[in-house]
């Protein structure tokens, strides 16, 4: 494995991208559904909201994909009801240009909902005095939310993206192996692929050897530098000083 090697260089690209979506746009998403689910004044109806939240995560990646496959297939559920009013198809499913949107949508759908589990946690130690007090102060929802709700979680939401980043390089192989033969290999090689690929079937152990110290050095790194960010802000990170 060389930095000059094309495959070696895409999956890089690809992992990047795709890691940088899931931080953006993925790891958000609990925190918003948390303040969500944590502002429903009925119990009954919270629990229930959980519950279906938390089913997804419980399906294997087969599952998933197969769900997605007859939802949003040239056969699937979607394109065939368009087909029975006379509007034209889409496809989402095996188009190289739309994969990283659609791995970024199953992630949000499976694990969204178990990842609200420490933050509501996190919100159920919020004193209701607070809210009451901002409250006769005049806050709206959206300043009890932004001065009470969110500075109770910082500190949580600051380790988990440590923690995220520490495992940045890492982007779903079994996800993204059951979907590449439908997209082909340039739109959907990262580096667990590459290195199952080239080095496990390909017998180059020393291609998924290096890999996989690169993957772990960056991921020490990353752990690093952000706690020392977190410091800077006054978090106390993954560790203290």
């Amino acid at each position: 494995m060389t930095s000059g090697d094309p495959a070696f260089v895409n999956a890089l690209a690809n992992t990047l991208i795709i890691t940088l979506i899931q931080v953006v746009f993925v790891f958000p998403v609990p925190i918003v559904l948390a303040v969500a689910l944590n502002s429903m004044l009925g119990e009954r109806v919270k629990r229930v909201a959980q519950s279906i939240l938390y089913l997804p995560h419980f399906l294997s990646w087969v599952i998933v994909v197969a769900l997605f496959q007859q939802m949003l297939g040239s056969t699937g559920m979607l394109n065939t009801h368009l087909r029975s009013i006379g509007v034209g198809t889409f496809s989402i499913i095996g188009v190289p240009e739309l994969f990283k949107v659609l791995i970024t949508s199953q992630v949000i759908w499976k694990d969204t909902g178990w990842g609200t589990i420490i933050f509501l946690a996190a919100l159920s130690r919020v004193d209701p005095l607070l809210y009451e007090a901002a409250a006769i102060d005049g806050a709206s929802a959206v300043r009890r939310m932004w001065h009470v709700t969110l500075p109770a979680i910082r500190g949580v939401i600051v380790l988990l993206l440590i923690l995220r980043l520490g495992d940045a390089l890492t982007v779903g192989f079994e996800q993204i192996i059951l979907q590449q033969a439908s997209v082909g290999v340039p739109a959907s090689d990262v580096l667990d692929t590459y290195v199952y690929n080239n080095g496990i079937l390909g017998g180059n152990w020393g291609q998924a050897a290096a890999v996989g110290l690169v993957k772990g050095l960056v991921g020490v790194a990353l752990v690093l530098g952000a706690n020392r960010l977190a410091h800077v802000f006054g978090e106390r990170g993954v560790y203290s000083k």
